[in-house]
């Protein structure tokens, strides 16, 4: 532990609080717009998909902003930000509500705003939520960069994911009692539990937050512009963040359709948040021991493994539906594939992503490791951007919402939403394929890659 820094273990202390509020409020996202607010499907979807991308291509330019300001301001103004946010996801609906704007009923369920013009001012919390949630991108992930050696920054990496999926963990887990307990009242006020939680961050920075190595660079504007251009412009590292981009977009759809997917499949009483948990859970007790095991192997190599992991991933959450058994280990055949699933997903992840932000991090001249971190946020951008957007449209085609089959009596037509799901897995192929034309350019890009590399050191 003495091997690291104070405010190395700061960083990841706050890192761990801001995602365990960021999963609180993302694992139902899309149920949040859909049951809240009123959105459909696939309009649910894009706005998700928006807001989420956006969350991952701002850090370009508030990585490079913070290497001028320096890390400590950037961070606290990310967190105020973030605590605006997350309070305002809350606030608004209620608001809406005790107006008589929003039809609350005893069920504890919001009919939503489908008809209103007012849903959109949902806007601005999220559009704070993406800018604070830019600068925790780049800083944060930055901090590890300047706080470890050439020597240990793998092994710093390894913890910083160890911390991310603690707090991702945490965040899950209070998702499924309110929502139970609370119905859809439940997915408004988890919004101010995250709020509590970025506060409290914003707390622990302001007293305990300060590094020689985050004082602000002294650059000017130009000089931020030239390094911006010049990142931008690698072809190597963009390629990178492209191929990367398939993983996301099936890691993703833990968020984009697992939670739909499984409500609508199995019943209100399913779990999603539970079985998201999966997740974090694996990636806190593999991590390590996948980096210390692939610590002789280039980045590229570990990133491989993964690569070849996810593609059946999803192939065995589509199982769920086929296997055609009564209940596995307590657990709907449904559910206990989609565990699997996720399983899968998480030991991909142990693979992939600590080696990949080490291997930017290498990459990154003194100075500017926000820059280049932020850069490397790029490939969530890609995923995101279009991993929501085709979730919508996959959920609305083949698990649509059982509300759309409630009839004159308000009873639900079970014939014809079965006839209507009955090729609900047909989403998961979709992964598949996106996964196995990853892994395959990943594996093509390595291998030119190390030919470059041997013919510039020759």
């Amino acid at each position: 532990m003495a091997r690291f820094s104070k405010p190395f273990w700061v960083a990841n202390f706050v890192e761990l609080l801001e995602r365990l509020a960021y999963y609180a409020v993302f694992i139902v996202i899309t149920l949040y717009l859909s049951n809240v607010w009123g959105f459909s499907d696939i309009e649910a979807g894009v706005i998700a998909g928006l807001f989420s991308a956006s969350l991952y291509l701002l850090p370009v330019f508030a990585g490079a902003y913070s290497d001028k300001i320096g890390f400590r301001k950037a961070i606290i103004l990310a967190f105020a930000l973030l605590t605006v946010g997350y309070a305002g996801l809350g606030i608004l609906p209620t608001m809406l509500e005790s107006a008589g704007l929003v039809d609350y009923k005893m069920t504890t369920t919001y009919t939503g705003l489908r008809e209103s013009n007012l849903r959109w001012s949902i806007i601005a919390p999220l559009v704070l939520l993406v800018i604070g949630g830019a600068f925790i991108k780049s800083v944060i992930s930055g901090t590890v960069a300047r706080e470890t050696t050439t020597e240990n920054r793998a092994r710093g990496y390894s913890i910083f994911y160890m911390m991310v999926n603690i707090g991702a963990f945490t965040g899950k887990t209070v998702v499924d009692p309110l929502r139970r307990s609370m119905g859809d009242q439940g997915l408004v006020y988890l919004n101010y539990f995250s709020a509590a939680m970025t506060l409290l961050a914003l707390i622990a920075v302001y007293f305990f937050y300060k590094s020689a190595k985050t004082e602000n660079s002294g650059k000017s504007f130009s000089d931020i512009g030239k390094s911006f251009i010049k990142v931008m412009t690698n072809g190597r590292l963009l390629l990178l963040i492209i191929i990367v981009s398939g993983f996301w977009m099936i890691q993703s759809q833990m968020y984009a359709t697992m939670p739909k997917y499984v409500i609508r499949m199995i019943g209100e009483e399913a779990s999603p948040g539970w079985y998201a948990n999966v997740n974090p859970l694996v990636v806190f007790i593999s991590v390590n021991f996948v980096t210390s095991f692939m610590k002789r192997r280039t980045a590229i190599s570990s990133m491989m493994v993964g690569m070849l992991i996810i593609p059946f991933s999803a192939l065995v959450m589509s199982f769920g539906t086929q296997v055609g058994v009564g209940y596995i280990l307590g657990l709907h055949p449904v559910a206990f594939m989609m565990v699997i699933g996720i399983a899968l997903q998480a030991l991909a992840e142990c693979f992939i992503s600590p080696r990949y932000l080490e291997y930017f991090s290498l990459q990154a001249p003194e100075g500017e490791e926000g820059l280049y971190l932020g850069f490397s946020h790029l490939h969530s951008f890609f995923s995101f951007l279009f991993a929501f957007g085709l979730s919508g449209f996959l959920l609305d085609k083949y698990c649509p919402d059982p509300r759309l089959f409630i009839n004159e009596a308000g009873v639900l037509d079970t014939i014809g939403y079965a006839a209507a799901t009955q090729n609900a897995h047909y989403i998961w192929y979709v992964f598949v394929g996106i996964g196995l034309i990853s892994a395959v350019a990943l594996f093509i890009y390595g291998r030119v890659t190390k030919k470059i590399d041997s013919k510039n050191v020759a």
